[in-house]
């Protein structure tokens, strides 16, 4: 449950999957060894896993009896050589909306049994062959001792807006999410987004370049120039601001609701998983409200569910946005899986000029 995107692309899967290109373009069965009573999960590590361990994999556990083992999440290019040589070792696979489209595009996935999960609880709808998880909300964040009411912008055309708002700012070193937030800010409703119109999303970050004083590459960083006060707005994430008004969170950060661009956590099986059967169980064992609930009032998450969304507490749903807000965008995968490649290069270029 990063919230970085994945970067794969058909030249980096090729670059690194060339050692078995030699093998049958088939996927077999299985040799990893299928453990009647497990199920292997990729995870991300860190804070993260530590409550994911705690809201969901051990409760699962408890019910079923089916052990849950977390292995680092490799990038794709292992799954699809594994797949290859008939060697799956993950069952579960937890990934990026653009990770999920790349791979339904691969057919790295199995078809989903949706009639073990409620469909019409999710605000984002599944796939045949993934489901959202949840969402995380990126948005405007500043420091509200130093910023007051009126004296910071609030949604991305303020963010652009350096006459109303001057001062350092930070975006992500990436297209994805960086112009997605530049045409909300000139103007484009969130529903004609996508295709992105390249050429416009570049002229207008070309207005705000000179006060970029960061291009981030960790959301990590997204905070931590906020709090040592050397940018004076950033583009950050919410389950990050929450964190600095906790103990020990440092300087306590604010974040505005009013407009956001959410990333997701998705989760798909990968054909050849060894114990496809217990990582179904699994995947609807996510989806339940109270399981939905658990997850994101301590990850600071917003739910793919609408009766988990009902079950969270107030302090939790005060740090969320509300997901029927017309101006929030969901990033789409499947159009980053056909242009990142394309539009980085031009990107990495545009920010070194």
């Amino acid at each position: 449950m990063s919230k970085t995107v994945s970067r794969a692309s058909r030249r980096s899967f090729m670059a690194a999957a060339a050692g078995v290109l030699a093998a049958p373009m088939v996927i077999r069965a299985s040799r990893a060894a299928a453990k009647e009573n497990s199920v292997t999960v990729t995870a991300y590590g860190g804070s993260i896993q530590e409550i994911l361990v705690k809201t969901v994999t051990n409760p699962f556990t408890e019910e079923t009896g089916i052990k849950v083992n977390l292995i680092p999440t490799p990038d794709l290019a292992k799954l699809k050589a594994q797949q290859l040589i008939g060697n799956v070792e993950m069952d579960v696979f937890v990934t990026s909306a653009v990770g999920a489209a790349f791979g339904s595009k691969e057919g790295f996935w199995e078809k989903l049994d949706l009639s073990m999960v409620d469909v019409d609880d999710m605000p984002i709808p599944p796939a045949s062959d993934s489901i959202t998880l949840n969402s995380y909300a990126g948005g405007v964040g500043w420091d509200p001792a130093k910023y007051g009411a009126g004296k910071h912008p609030t949604n991305f055309a303020e963010y652009f807006d350096l006459k109303k708002f001057p001062g350092r700012r930070t975006l992500r070193n990436q297209p994805n999410e960086t112009l997605e937030i530049a045409l909300l800010a000139d103007g484009v409703p969130p529903k004609e987004i996508y295709p992105l119109d390249i050429d416009r999303a570049f002229k207008v970050l070309d207005r705000i370049k000179p006060s970029i004083a960061s291009w981030l590459n960790t959301s990590t960083q997204t905070i931590s120039l906020l709090q040592t006060g050397e940018v004076d707005f950033s583009y950050t994430y919410a389950n990050r601001v929450k964190a600095t008004n906790e103990p020990g969170g440092g300087k306590p950060l604010a974040l505005s609701l009013e407009q956001n661009l959410f990333g997701t956590n998705v989760n798909a099986i990968p054909k050849g998983a060894p114990n496809k059967e217990h990582a179904m169980k699994l995947v609807a064992y996510f989806m339940r409200p109270e399981v939905q609930a658990r997850l994101c009032e301590a990850a600071s998450f917003t739910p793919n569910s609408k009766k988990g969304f009902s079950m969270l507490s107030a302090e939790a749903r005060k740090w969320l946005p509300d997901f029927r807000n017309p101006n929030h965008l969901v990033q789409d995968g499947a159009y980053w899986t056909e242009n990142l490649e394309v539009v980085s290069r031009r990107f990495k270029e545009w920010v070194l000029t």
